[in-house]
């Protein structure tokens, strides 16, 4: 059986994530304390008890998110399921990077510093009011790419997440977006509706984040990942640090092609995806996707049991 592993984006963030997870395992614990040391702050503190307003805030889910993944990767290992047990990691956008430090690439702090970078950038790049995404839903990637076109004029407004045969998340200004959710409805889908989201992640208008997350990466330290990484810009597998160095600037920028990056997997032979971290929204797509990969998520101490008695089974 070939598995896969992958982690969650935002979105996925709950307050209480981790928790059970950092009481049942010391090395889950030290995670959320070595995110709290990398920041200079009490994330965990915030993640347990905070507010659910303040954890959504991109600059904290995006470390908090990565940081309950890594729990669960730690918890996954003290019990005997490495990193090397999967073919490929994966994640849906910040989720990229939490799988990168699943399999090495960087280090904990490390990643925790560059998402609170990125967060904070994406945050920055555009004024609040001025960018918007919307999901549509029914229609498939071409026919939404052609309704962000139609829908642009002189503004932006891309296909920023192709997530499933019958989910594509546009990305832009307002008033673009609102166009497009029009046209969208116009061409018959399902549902078009502006999403609850702070910023107009994965377009052009994000290119100051992408010029600030090429300086942080500049400055950081890789290595080879255990596993290849299925790159969301270029749904395939690469473990060139170079290659996954400038992948990740341009993931600033470009769209999240999960539906293709699940795509390669099922047709490179992987028959079992694991979602780890917080959430199963991954999962849901995934048997959107490909329905004979069977699906895993594993973000409690129960979870992570059950993963073992499967895996243990196999």
């Amino acid at each position: 059986m070939s598995r896969a592993f992958v982690f969650p984006g935002q979105g996925a963030q709950s307050i209480g994530m981790g928790k059970a997870l950092a009481d049942a395992y010391p090395s889950a614990k030290a995670v959320f304390d070595e995110v709290d040391d990398a920041l200079g702050e009490k994330l965990s503190a915030l993640i347990w008890e905070g507010a659910q307003e303040e954890l959504t805030l991109t600059q904290n889910a995006q470390p908090a998110l990565m940081a309950t993944s890594l729990a669960a990767m730690r918890a996954l290992e003290a019990e005997g399921v490495s990193i090397n047990a999967a073919s490929y990691v994966a994640g849906h956008s910040l989720g990229e990077y939490s799988a990168l430090a699943a399999a090495g690439t960087f280090t904990i702090a490390d990643t925790a510093r560059l998402l609170r970078v990125r967060g904070k950038a994406m945050q920055e790049a555009v004024p609040v009011g001025v960018g918007a995404m919307a999901a549509l839903l029914g229609l498939d990637f071409e026919t939404a790419a052609e309704v962000a076109l139609e829908a642009a004029h002189d503004q932006v407004c891309q296909a920023a997440n192709d997530n499933d045969p019958s989910q594509v998340v546009v990305s832009g200004h307002k008033e673009a977006v609102e166009r497009a959710v029009e046209i969208a409805k116009a061409k018959g889908a399902r549902r078009a509706v502006l999403l609850p989201v702070s910023a107009p992640f994965h377009c052009a208008l994000m290119e100051p984040a992408a010029e600030a997350m090429a300086e942080a990466l500049s400055h950081i330290e890789m290595k080879e990942p255990a596993v290849p990484l299925v790159a969301n810009v270029r749904a395939a597998s690469i473990t060139d640090t170079t290659v996954i160095r400038s992948l990740l600037v341009e993931q600033v920028t470009g769209s999240v092609r999960w539906r293709e990056s699940v795509t390669w997997m099922a047709g490179k032979g992987v028959t079992e995806i694991w979602e780890i971290g917080a959430g199963k929204a991954l999962s849901g797509m995934i048997r959107r996707i490909a329905k004979d990969v069977e699906t895993r998520a594993v973000g409690t101490p129960e979870d992570v049991l059950a993963a073992l008695e499967a895996f243990n089974a196999v």
